[in-house]
């Protein structure tokens, strides 16, 4: 039964589920009733698609009626109904008897030369049976079954002609023959069953085979009225499907019009925007440039009175030297004067400030659009809506004026922000959450080199000679004065600040009594102000003696492991800083999210005698 629903199945339109009717095929391999699938390509329009495996040809293929597939369904439909349910104009093939179905009730014998039909004898399994013993349970030729009809013994035995499923009649609880069927358990019962189902209603086999058999026509012919239903609704799906596409087409033709010719106001106003504020860069960059070279100018002239100077005073005739160093002593200099040059800052904040103001509109706008309540789906006549629909509200495209286009800024794109505060916080948190997801390698994409600065070096700080390694002296070194110099904590500051990026550099620690840091070059250099995360200019994590802690502002956080190595991360257009215990893998020891208002520079303390900083290389 199982194959015979798979073959059903497998000779079955997939658009109508009838057995199929002058099959083609698609050049894809898949079969399907001509009229089924000439009334889908008809719906749908090009371009034409396989129903089954959505295969797309932009031209309608040619198809042929597949005859062999025509063949094949006839077969098997004259094989599956009997002569009184075959289509018309089919007709039985030969020896229709074998193949077509036996009414149940029916007692024709099956012929003895039928292959089909033809059931073995269970006592030599050689010869044809020609009865059945309900009895022994078991069918007999001719010459076993003699015994049957010799014997008083057998006399009792109902003899029938050939059953050739007799094992799979058969009751399994009391081996008897099933020849009654439960309508309510759905199953065939033996005589000896009826006790166990008194309460149900069985019949005779022939009896609930004509009942189920009429049921199941009725139920055809409702099945064949629905699949028509289904058929109808599906054309009337398309049409309308095809109505909706035509009608959100149109719409969406007209939408990007508008969104094109707005595009092109805001890029025309944005080139004009970028014009206004590039002739005033261009401006001052002049001036600047002026100054420069009269400063170069000014420079080269003091230098050369200056070596002038330096070779008077190397002569050693002092007649010499007394009428070079007059004639020198009359040339007098005047300090360096840099004029003071500036941006209209008038004119670029008016420019920035109306593109603000326009974006705002703009953004409030698209949300009320948003909040906006979606339109109610068309009434019946009897409950029309009265009430007059609200104009439109529009949107002051005559500000457009003063508009830029603005971009999205991504995690590391290395551009500040512009969005409101509140979001600005958002995605700064969301920043930060990516780097501190980030691993070692990723990290170290960002890597710089950071060499010491000699002129921010306390007198206690020794530098070795390629300015990576900070130590404490044995002895003060002699460096010469500087306004930058560190004179009351051993610390010494990086060379060169940070003010936008992103930047990442590692630090080895030997012995405690050290810190890594970050500073504004504002903060302090004299007094005990001027210790790394004892002011407001500072931040670091630094290890003193068992303890290693976070400072800033003087308050300190407690962490709770050491680190022979330490990363340092620093998101100058995202305001935060991460300190990172390394190893094999990065581990966060802490972070600070600060909003910079100053270049920064990287900053290290050492302490105590032995306590080395050495700055890894970038590679």
């Amino acid at each position: 039964m199982t194959e015979q629903f798979t073959l059903a199945e497998e000779l079955s339109c997939s658009i109508c589920l009838e057995p199929f009717k002058e099959p083609v095929t698609t050049p894809c391999g898949h079969n399907f009733c001509g009229a089924c699938l000439d009334a889908s390509w008809a719906s749908r329009g090009a371009p034409y698609g396989c129903p089954q495996c959505r295969t797309v040809y932009q031209a309608r293929p040619q198809l042929r009626k597949n005859t062999v597939l025509c063949a094949v369904v006839e077969q098997f439909l004259q094989a599956k109904l009997t002569p009184e349910e075959l289509p018309d104009g089919c007709t039985p093939p030969a020896g229709g008897a074998a193949h077509t179905r036996v009414k149940a009730g029916a007692k024709t014998p099956a012929k003895v030369s039928d292959p089909v039909a033809q059931v073995i004898c269970d006592h030599c399994l050689k010869e044809a049976a020609v009865k059945t013993c309900l009895m022994c349970m078991a069918s007999f030729c001719q010459e076993h079954l003699q015994p049957h009809l010799d014997s008083p013994a057998f006399r009792d035995h109902p003899l029938q002609p050939p059953i050739g499923d007799l094992i799979r009649r058969k009751c399994p609880q009391h081996n008897r023959l099933r020849d009654f069927f439960c309508p309510e358990h759905g199953e065939c019962i033996c005589h000896i069953c009826l006790v166990e189902h008194k309460s149900c209603s069985p019949a005779p086999l022939s009896q609930a085979s004509a009942d189920l058999e009429n049921k199941l026509k009725h139920k055809l012919t409702v099945m064949y009225g629905q699949i028509n239903g289904a058929s109808r609704a599906l054309e009337d799906v398309r049409a309308r499907q095809q109505d909706v596409r035509e009608t959100t087409q149109r719409r969406m033709e007209q939408l990007r019009e508008e969104f094109t010719e707005m595009k092109a106001l805001i890029s025309a106003l944005e080139a004009k925007s970028i014009q206004k504020i590039e002739e005033e860069e261009k401006r001052v960059s002049s001036k600047f440039d002026h100054s420069y070279q009269v400063l170069l100018k000014k420079k080269s002239e003091i230098q050369n009175l200056k070596e002038e100077t330096e070779l008077a005073l190397n002569k050693g005739d002092e007649f010499e030297f007394l009428e070079k160093a007059a004639k020198l002593q009359g040339v007098s200099t005047k300090p360096v004067y840099v004029p003071k040059v500036e941006l209209n800052q008038e004119l670029i904040k008016g420019v920035c400030q109306g593109t603000l103001d326009l974006k705002n509109e703009l953004k409030r706008y698209i949300q009320q659009s948003q909040d906006k309540k979606p339109h109610e789906p068309p009434v019946s006549e009897g409950k029309k809506n009265t009430k007059k629909p609200a104009p439109p509200r529009t949107f002051p495209f005559e500000a457009l004026e003063l508009i830029v286009d603005s971009k999205e800024v991504g995690l590391e794109a290395g551009a500040k922000t512009t969005t409101p505060q509140a979001n600005s916080m958002s995605l700064r948190d969301k920043v930060l959450e990516a780097f501190l997801a980030k691993s070692r390698p990723e990290l170290l994409k960002y890597a710089g080199r950071v060499i010491l600065d000699c002129n921010t070096a306390h007198s206690n700080v020794a530098l070795s000679k390629n300015y990576t390694v900070a130590s404490v002296a044995d002895v003060p070194q002699s460096y010469r004065p500087h306004p930058q110099r560190f004179t009351y904590c051993s610390q010494v500051l990086g060379l060169h600040c940070y003010k936008e990026g992103i930047h990442y550099w590692e630090v080895e620690l030997r012995k405690n009594n050290c810190g890594v840091g970050i500073c504004y070059g504002s903060m302090q250099r004299q007094g005990p102000e001027s210790r790394l995360g004892r002011n407001s200019s500072s931040w670091c994590v630094e290890q003193f003696n068992t303890k290693i802690s976070a400072w800033h502002k003087r308050v300190e956080k407690t962490l709770p492991f050491k680190a022979t190595r330490v990363g340092v991360l620093l998101n100058c257009d995202y305001g935060f800083v991460i300190f990172f215990a390394v190893t094999d893998k990065v581990h966060l020891m802490y972070a600070f999210k600060v909003d910079f208002t100053e270049a920064l520079y990287p900053a290290f303390w050492v302490f105590s005698a032995g306590a080395t900083l050495s700055i890894c290389s970038s590679k």
